[in-house]
């Protein structure tokens, strides 16, 4: 169980960041078709953007662990309680919050302060490599 580094964790980042961006996209026209078209109310595009957000992590956080950028950099997240140095699975809660503390912008930028992402201190998980 081997922490990932912060090179790692800001490709996940970059790659994740672009996944959800192009479906809040989406998800943000198909919307204003029924807006134009069969009268629904105007929403703004961060409505979107960060419900996408916390949809795709809390999704694949909790179905598999690891979001396709993971995938792609082979880590995973894991509770960080463990016993005898066994990974355990991050349980449907820590995911929530772990999906909630996203959506604070300044979520990254505790690094310096905490060791780690605002959103793995407040859930008490962390990645490592799969």
């Amino acid at each position: 169980m081997k922490k990932v580094g912060d090179g790692t964790r800001v490709l996940n980042f970059l790659v994740d960041t672009l996944l959800y961006w192009v479906l809040a996209i989406l998800l943000y026209k198909w919307w204003n078709f029924h807006v134009l078209y069969w009268g629904y109310m105007h929403l703004n595009f961060g409505w979107f953007f960060f419900g996408s957000l916390f949809i795709y992590y809390f999704i694949f956080e909790l179905l598999f662990t690891k979001t396709p950028a993971k995938w792609i950099t082979g880590c995973r997240v894991v509770s960080g309680k463990s016993t005898l140095g066994n990974t355990l699975k991050a349980s449907a809660g820590q995911i929530l919050i772990r999906s909630l503390a996203r959506l604070i912008l300044i979520d990254p930028f505790f690094i310096p302060f905490l060791g780690t992402t605002l959103h793995d201190y407040l859930s008490g998980t962390m990645v490592v490599e799969s």
